[in-house]
């Protein structure tokens, strides 16, 4: 309502932008008050009726007090210094105090959306800001900001006191309001530590663990006739007719007897006709080389690493001994607290394998899960609570269930490391090792692994008791003998045209994996078939779990016969009718090559590869020769000259020593000349690109 002399109302400022008036009663007597502003402007009131608002939006009030404010059609905004409240007169806002902080601490002072400062200003009463840098008297300090304080002197000095207690925070005292006491000197070089006391109380600790466990039995092998009776000369043949055979202790003082390989599956478990049904039914005619002398081993309950070729059997050489192994302990089945036979696998689709393996031989109502990254973790815990006897695994999602009390390991007493030397390479070696700690050391552990390098070597002996290994085939990396090797060398550019060629040219019964280096272009290929009318599917690494199992079932069923993938379908993929495998980019190293030929050919069938190489492979040349070379595989001219160019460059930059620019550009010039073209010539010349192709 519009103020009038006839009535005399206080205005109180509860809510923004609203004057709500309530009547008023005068005091005995006036008061007499004066605001001076910084212009040097003032007003006094010494009478109740003074009600005429001034051109500055200012408002005098019968107690002497002046409000300010926006008026808005006779009621305004009140920024008044009286607070209406109260009811109590306080200092004028033009009460000012400017002092400096560090510019580095104003957004603290400030706060997230002001925050801080609004906090500030209630503790203290103040009004507090921080002036811009273009405002007058701001300065041109750039490491300094200024801060404006409004309000009385109380409240001007307590906000100040409370900004720079914020910025500048007194040392934290301890309980007692005193400087913590300096710690201790300790000569840590004069320290004496026990290890072997250490070491004693671990190993004491680790007994008093598992010694409440009871005894695991290992040994179930009874040695057929014919087996026993062979002799010396016939064992050494046996061993090397297939694919030379070779049987070791990792303990160099190791004088333990090695069993004589079976050479039927009736040799090896003629005491277990369950078994033996099981292998009729999947009619296999006789064991592989890997089979034949792992059997006898692991049923006599001995530690085993297996090197073998993909392909060869490795699964099925320590899965059914570990069935074995689960029921004939002595404790029943329906006792245990959790599994007694775990699979680590490095990828989900070498554990599906696996999985899908073991469900073929059903041997006394053992059960199996799969568990892995990826896959429905609920559906994985129903399975286990259900109660399994074999858990295949993942180490990642392995310790998280078993972190989170889903898996009980301590009945674990057969353990599988499949693909071991893989396993590493992906870094997986803590999980394992974490795994290891918490399974009882007196376990049977089987190691599978295609290669041999010191990682394995090194986890071997630190957690395997006196393993045999058993080697198929010599320790230098070498393909299946089963597949025929092509390699075409060509230019970078023509590579889809020759994809395209070839598969052109497949018959009905034919099967390809298609292998690329990286994951976009597996999508940006299989894309380009789709459009043009060529049924395929793609698996890589960021395909969902549900549709890399789609693509390799439907390539099992046949629904498409082409499999566009990266090194994930590398190792572990068992598909028994692929006829080929086209290295579309040839891998980063001569293992995984070996492991993507392995693909095909597969349990005694023939298959091929053909393999696309550009200028850009030449450090992988001498490799490839070696792998195609012992496998008596027709090696172009190409190659050679490819590989002996890279040589001569490697020699050459070895004897210069390294120079500005002269770096290994994959095939792209020596160095020293940058990317002319033509400057060099060939892999590795005076700097430039050259146009010959080779």
């Amino acid at each position: 309502m519009p103020w009038e002399a006839n009535s005399v109302q206080t205005p109180v400022q509860y809510e923004e932008d609203i004057w709500v008036e309530e009547p008023y009663t005068p005091p005995v007597q006036p008061i007499r008050s004066a605001v001076f502003s910084r212009s040097g402007f003032s007003r006094s009131s010494d009478s109740y009726g003074q009600q005429q608002n001034d051109s500055f939006g200012q408002r005098s009030f019968p107690d002497g007090s002046i409000g300010r404010g926006r008026s808005r059609g006779g009621r305004g905004r009140s920024e008044g210094v009286t607070d209406w409240r109260r009811a109590e007169p306080r200092e004028s806002e033009d009460d000012l105090t400017i002092f400096v902080v560090p510019r580095k601490d104003v957004g603290r002072v400030i706060g997230k959306g002001g925050a801080k400062i609004r906090d500030f200003e209630e503790q203290s009463g103040a009004r507090i800001r921080v002036m811009r840098d273009d405002e007058p008297g701001a300065g041109d300090d750039p490491y300094e900001s200024k801060v404006q304080l409004r309000g009385s002197m109380e409240a001007r000095e307590k906000a100040k006191q409370i900004i720079e207690e914020f910025i500048n925070p007194a040392p934290t005292d301890n309980r007692n309001n005193s400087a913590p006491e300096p710690a201790p000197f300790v000569d840590w070089a004069k320290l004496f530590v026990d290890w072997a006391k250490l070491l004693a109380d671990s190993d004491r600790q680790r007994e008093e663990r598992w010694k409440a466990l009871p005894p695991i039995i290992k040994n179930f092998y009874k040695e057929h006739e014919e087996v026993r009776n062979m002799s010396r000369e016939e064992v050494t043949r046996f061993r090397m007719e297939n694919n030379n055979i070779v049987v070791t202790s990792l303990d160099e003082d190791d004088e333990r007897p090695v069993s004589n390989p079976v050479r039927t599956f009736e040799h090896a478990f003629s005491d277990h006709p369950d078994i033996l049904d099981e292998i009729y039914k999947n009619k296999f005619e006789k064991p592989s080389p890997i089979q034949s002398q792992a059997w006898p081993l692991l049923l006599q309950g001995h530690d085993l690493i297996g090197i073998a070729q993909t392909g060869t059997g490795k699964t099925l050489a320590f899965l059914l001994p570990a069935m074995i192994h689960i029921d004939r302990q002595p404790v029943p089945r329906s006792e245990r607290t959790g599994p007694s036979c775990l699979v680590l696998a490095p990828t989900r689709e070498l554990a599906q394998q696996i999985e899908r393996e073991a469900k073929k031989y059903n041997y006394r109502g053992i059960k199996c899960v799969c568990v892995y990254g990826g896959g429905s973790r609920r559906d994985q815990i129903q399975a286990i609570k259900v109660g399994v006897e074999i858990v295949i695994a993942t180490p990642g999602r392995l310790n998280d269930l078993v972190m989170n009390n889903i898996i009980d390991l301590n009945y674990v007493t057969f353990l599988i490391l499949d693909e071991a030397d893989r396993m590493l390479d992906m870094g997986f070696e803590p999980q394992i090792k974490k795994v290891l700690l918490d399974i009882r050391p007196d376990r049977q552990t089987v190691m599978t692994s295609a290669t041999w390098p010191e990682g394995v070597r090194r986890l071997a002996k630190q957690y395997m008791n006196k393993p045999f290994q058993v080697f198929i085939g010599s320790l230098d990396l070498a393909a299946v003998h089963t597949v025929t090797q092509r390699v075409l060398l060509i230019d970078d550019t023509e590579k889809r045209d020759k994809l395209l060629e070839f598969v052109q040219t497949m018959q009905p019964d034919d099967k390809v994996i298609v292998f690329l280096d990286k994951k976009a272009m597996v999508d940006h290929l299989a894309s380009d078939f789709i459009l043009a009318g060529i049924e395929c599917q793609s698996i890589h690494g960021d395909r969902e779990q549900c549709d890399r199992e789609q693509a390799l079932e439907d390539l099992r069923t046949g629904a498409v016969k082409i499999l566009i993938a990266t090194d994930v379908a590398a190792r572990g993929l068992d598909i028994k009718d692929i006829t080929h495998i086209y290295n579309y980019d040839f891998p980063r190293n001569i293992e995984e090559y070996v492991h993507r030929v392995g693909r095909t050919g597969r349990a005694g069938r023939s298959g091929e590869s053909i393999t696309l190489i550009t200028r850009d492979n030449w450090r992988q040349a001498r490799e490839l020769i070696n792998i195609l070379e012992e496998a008596q595989q027709e090696v172009p001219d190409g190659l050679y000259s490819m590989a002996e160019r890279y040589d001569a460059w490697k020699k050459r930059r070895d004897e210069e020593g390294p120079r500005r620019g002269d770096r290994d550009r994959n095939g792209w010039g020596g160095g020293g000349g940058g990317f002319r073209r033509g400057g060099g010539g060939g892999f590795g010349g005076g700097g430039g690109r050259s146009n010959n192709r080779w």
